[in-house]
């Protein structure tokens, strides 16, 4: 069955940037599910893409830029806003956290692989702890 798996922002730096520590972990994780589709949203671009564009980084914006384009582009109609803004109101959760969330639930995403356990907690075994 193939996995249709969210990428939370810290994992695409973890990989587009080669995180020294985190890089790995995530490459293994992603070879046991080969025939994983992954999924990005345009919050992801937004997180992504707002360090490199303030450091004038035009290599590494780039580099983001192609990998957000290897991958499923998500939309984030309202309804997504109105499932986030649940999350948020009964968990507690950060904005930018709850519409990930909510994204990668009102695509059908089987998972959402991240790098905060706080996730867990307001999803239960949807959001991976990938490290």
């Amino acid at each position: 069955m193939t996995q249709y798996i969210y990428l939370d922002a810290c994992i695409i730096i973890y990989l587009v940037e080669k995180h020294p520590v985190f890089e790995q972990p995530v490459l293994q994780k992603l070879e046991q599910l080969s025939d994983a589709l992954l999924a990005v949203s345009p919050l992801s671009r937004l997180e992504v893409l707002a360090k490199p564009l303030r450091d004038q980084d035009d290599l590494l914006v780039q580099e983001y830029e192609d990998f957000l384009a290897s991958k499923i582009g998500l939309p984030m109609p309202e309804t997504v806003y109105d499932a986030a803004l649940q999350l948020r109101a009964r968990f507690g959760l950060k904005t930018p956290d709850a519409l990930h969330l909510a994204t990668a639930q009102y695509n059908g995403c089987t998972g959402f692989w991240t790098n905060d356990n706080r996730l867990n907690k307001a999803v239960g075994a949807f959001a991976v702890n990938v490290l």
